[in-house]
């Protein structure tokens, strides 16, 4: 199955990604298709091939051109880790302006998601915050934090047995 793997550019996501996630995919059966934001591809610049060779598919950040096949079927499922507060105000808003918030406003609601926020007490404390997180759990998406990478992928393997 495929497992798409979807991280926006939250401190620290460079020091856990690969082996807090998307190694134990890989262990748990997972084919994953990660797709990062803009400025968090830009963070994995000098891994980006590596993390291509684990996943055997296109680590993608750009949107393909309309004369471009898909490079993979929708994902089975996905994990959105870390998700900042821009990009979780986004996904619940419906706005798709780049290629990880397009794969996951397209999959919301209709395959299980998981979630793990990564924002500070201010940005938490936006009176719209409460609202995007609301939103989110009302279109099917577990929301889990603050929870370790791995942790992660059991929640998205209780949501799939549902």
């Amino acid at each position: 199955m495929i497992l798409g793997l979807v991280a926006s550019a939250g401190g620290g996501v460079e020091q856990w990604f690969r082996t807090g996630l998307v190694e134990p995919a890989i262990q748990r059966g997972w084919q994953p298709a990660i797709t990062f934001t803009p400025t968090v591809a830009r963070w994995f610049e000098p891994e980006l091939a590596a993390l291509q060779a684990l996943t055997d598919l296109p680590v993608r950040w750009l949107p393909r051109l309309p004369s471009e096949p898909k490079p993979y079927p929708m994902p089975d499922a996905f994990i959105f880790a870390p998700a900042t507060a821009n990009s979780i105000a986004k996904l619940a808003l419906g706005i798709a302006d780049n290629q990880a918030l397009t794969a996951l406003g397209e999959a919301l609601g209709t395959v299980p998601m998981v979630i793990r926020p990564q924002a500070n007490d201010a940005q938490r404390g936006h009176p719209a915050w409460a609202g995007h997180v609301e939103t989110l759990r009302r279109a099917g998406a577990v929301i889990a934090e603050p929870e370790s990478p791995e942790r992660l992928i059991d929640y998205l393997e209780a949501a799939v047995a549902r």
